[in-house]
């Protein structure tokens, strides 16, 4: 009954997304998705450190287990949902970070689980629109059998920031797909639980990062910022103009929320005559290529990087101006790209998806997934410690100030403290993006010798530029636009 009742769900929100959609898929939605762990979380969940998929090593306690919604204690199965965009703008790469925490839950699952507990995710089509996504959140927190436990996965910041209230009204623990910096404001987003840093700190580092790269060439920084509006763009267009403040550099183009609608032929007018020797972008990758690629053929020189689900290798790397990106684009990022050697969590991530999904090519942000996975394992370790399944419990252990997760060299360890400030994550990655090391092999021809390439070299790990490090930040950097 439960299978039926979702596909049936699933099938009525695929309907009506056919019916609302229409045109390219710039148009939909006013944010961002994917960019863009069978190891563990180190949460303090008691003697066990949690997140390894190691099966059973906890062993049953047979102690009673309180439940609530999205759990059948009778046969021990826990659901969680993803309300993702598999047809919308970010599909390409949120279809990838979905099977890489399917493939996460499949070898927990395998390995016996937690005390006999296994995880069985639940995956709905948002298709990047807002009002589906809303009916995918009530499908998937109704509070019946036919929920689930808390939400593993949601994409974008504006369907994230629609069903934030509820979600914290319903105590259902959402982990988004969004690196808005509305989540980590407990007044917000108590039930939102982010991981890694916000766009408006990533945008922070990268202007710091752009400028030096613009000096170390000669030039003298001048920034161009363009955005598209809502809460995505914007978080990422007001922190490469709080970077540009701190370090006085002059923003010759201000494009905040300018990149709205399939017409994007003013804002490459502007930023073309700007006299920009950097560009900040927060786009969707559509939008990225279209202005970038008339850029670069009307004469502008400058270096580019952005939020990171603006930059999509899938569509950049085979366009028209991969030699263009590779000479001019930097990509930000929040973790460990493919085969990232010397990482124990890659390790693991690369195992498991080679034995599970061979037809699949490889992949940078199978890591999200996989993150989303320790996330959510984690948690799960500690209710069952505490004997307590419910969904008012998975908030609280959120909100306890000794809750941490190890994301084993995946993504810099995390935790989440009640104040703002200090619960920011300050650091995030550059890559650099050579379209010359672009060679998209199949899992199943994965070899260490072979691993293939995204084309992405990460060449700053765990940076902090000096503004992000010393800001002091008293909230979002936004509000929400809806």
């Amino acid at each position: 009954m439960r299978r039926l009742k979702v596909l049936l769900a699933l099938l009525l929100a695929l309907s009506m997304l056919a019916a609302a959609c229409g045109g390219d898929d710039d148009s939909s939605g006013s944010d961002d998705g994917g960019s863009d762990s069978s190891d563990d979380g180190g949460g303090d969940d008691g003697d066990d450190d949690g997140g390894d998929s190691g099966g059973d090593d906890g062993g049953d306690t047979g102690g009673e287990i309180a439940t609530d919604y999205g759990v059948d204690a009778e046969n021990k199965i826990i659901y969680v949902g993803l309300n993702a965009d598999l047809t919308g703008p970010f599909a390409s790469l949120v279809a990838e970070i979905v099977a890489a925490q399917e493939v996460y839950w499949e070898v927990f699952n395998a390995n016996g689980g937690y005390q006999g507990w296994t995880v069985e995710p639940v995956v709905l089509d948002s298709g990047y629109q807002t009002d589906i996504g809303i009916q995918n959140y009530e499908t998937l927190a109704q509070e019946s059998s036919d929920g689930v436990l808390m939400i593993t996965e949601n994409t974008g910041s504006p369907i994230t920031a629609a069903i934030a209230e509820q979600a914290a009204e319903d105590n259902v623990l959402v982990i988004p797909l969004s690196w808005a910096s509305l989540w980590p404001d407990p007044t917000f987003g108590s039930a939102i639980l982010e991981k890694q840093t916000t766009y408006c700190v990533e945008a922070m580092n990268g202007v710091e990062w752009l400028a030096g790269k613009v000096e170390s060439e000669g030039l003298d920084p001048a920034l161009a910022i363009i955005g598209r509006p809502g809460e995505y763009g914007e978080d990422g267009s007001v922190g490469a103009a709080l970077a540009a403040e701190e370090l006085g550099i002059p923003v010759v183009y201000d494009g905040t929320g300018a990149v709205a609608g399939d017409d994007r032929s003013a804002v490459i007018a502007e930023l073309v005559s700007s006299g920009a020797t950097m560009v900040w972008v927060t786009l969707t990758p559509g939008e990225l290529l279209d202005i970038f690629g008339n850029s670069v053929s009307q004469g502008l020189q400058a270096y580019w990087s952005g939020s990171s689900p603006s930059f999509n290798y899938l569509v950049h790397m085979p366009s028209d101006f991969a030699a263009e990106f590779s000479e001019y684009y930097f990509q930000s990022q929040y973790q460990a790209p493919w085969a990232t050697p010397g990482i124990a969590g890659m390790e693991d991530l690369i195992a498991a998806m080679v034995e599970a999904r061979p037809e699949l090519n490889i992949s940078d942000v199978f890591t999200t997934g996989w993150i989303e996975g320790i996330m959510a394992e984690t948690l799960i370790r500690a209710a069952i410690d505490q004997g307590d399944l419910t969904r008012a419990n998975m908030v609280a252990i959120s909100q306890d100030s000794s809750f941490s997760v190890d994301f084993k060299g995946l993504s810099a360890n995390q935790s989440w403290p009640a104040d703002y400030n200090e619960a920011v994550v300050r650091s995030s990655w550059i890559y650099d993006v050579d379209a010359t090391k672009f060679n998209l092999i199949p899992l199943g021809d994965y070899t260490p010798e072979n691993p293939g390439s995204t084309g992405l070299i990460p060449i700053e790990q765990d940076y902090t530029g000096s503004v992000a490090e010393n800001y002091v930040f008293d909230g979002p950097c936004i509000e929400a636009s809806g």
